[in-house]
């Protein structure tokens, strides 16, 4: 039996989606059994609280983030409360109520939930509010995907490309890096244009706020990414770019008909840049996507997608 509640991820190849002259993988965390990586950085963050005497959990997300603590919750027999921004599709919140977790509902977007959250924590020692990307044990548990690459790949990869909405992924795979004494990997950091915090930020030289999100990837939809993520983000490491919801679109519904697999749009941002060949990944030659996947998604929804891009 595991010793904990993520699973260690696949790392595949799929053929058809083969670039010429270089060697790409997929790490398949939309396999997760809450469907997204976020498990990994929240079980290591709930089994903290615990330790540190917490009773029950508290949550805020645009989906993902609640459905991996409330996994965590109902496995280990601890009380969840997620509070979920209005934009939450009602097919969350019954998967969330189904792993008997508490739903909330506030706010147009995760920073109001964010705000609710903090309004109404931090008096009771018992209740251990969980973020979704800016928390040190998030990264540290985010990290493990880097620990596993280490025993799946033959040596360094050249370059890793995650999606960024807060920028825990980001930070947590820079924190593997480290300690699995990468040096020489470098990261391509990909939003969808109109949930940029992290490329605006990067092109103001400090943090801002985005008036609103404006983009079909609601999982990417944190209108401030985290201090940690921007600190990174402006390293000689990590490259940042943008793609255009309609090619994150596209990209899900090729990697479904050619891996499979049916992912987010927030997820479809880091498909994008390889499914498209995208001139960033000219230096690199191997190459690893983390498919971060979601639960945010099914064929119907994805089929929608299709509709309003003309896809």
């Amino acid at each position: 039996m595991s010793e904990h509640l993520y699973a260690n991820t696949a790392l595949w190849e799929v053929p058809a989606l083969s670039i010429p002259g270089k060697t790409v993988r997929f790490k398949m965390e939309a396999f997760q059994p809450c469907g997204s990586f976020k498990l990994r950085g929240m079980e290591c963050a709930c089994r903290d609280a615990l330790a540190n005497g917490a009773t029950r959990f508290l949550s805020s997300s645009g989906g993902n983030a609640g459905l991996a603590v409330a996994y965590v919750g109902n496995a280990l027999h601890v009380p969840v409360t997620v509070v979920l921004p209005k934009t939450t599709a009602d097919a969350t919140v019954e998967k969330l109520r189904g792993l008997n977790a508490e739903v909330v509902i506030h706010g147009d977007a995760w920073d109001e939930a964010h705000a609710y959250c903090l309004a109404h924590s931090g008096s009771d020692a018992a209740v251990a509010y969980i973020p979704p990307f800016d928390h040190p044990k998030l990264w540290e548990g985010h990290a493990t995907i880097v620990d596993e690459l280490a025993e799946q790949c033959a040596g360094e990869p050249d370059l890793i490309i995650v999606s960024v909405g807060g920028g825990g992924l980001l930070c947590g795979i820079m924190e593997g890096l480290k300690r699995n004494h990468w040096e020489h990997t470098h990261v391509l950091a990909v939003e969808t244009v109109g949930a940029d915090s992290l490329n605006c930020a990067c092109e103001a030289g400090h943090l801002v706020t985005l008036d609103g999100i404006r983009s079909v990837a609601k999982s990417l939809g944190a209108k401030r990414v985290s201090e940690t993520a921007l600190a990174y983000a402006r390293t000689e490491r990590v490259t940042p770019l943008r793609v255009e919801d309609a090619r994150a679109v596209a990209a899900c519904l090729r990697f479904a008909d050619e891996a499979r697999v049916v992912v987010e749009p927030a997820c479809g941002a880091t498909l994008a840049a390889v499914l498209d060949q995208m001139e960033a990944l000219a230096p690199y030659e191997t190459i690893v996507a983390v498919v971060c996947g979601g639960a945010n998604v099914d064929l119907r929804t994805l089929n929608q997608w299709k509709e309003t891009f003309g896809l």
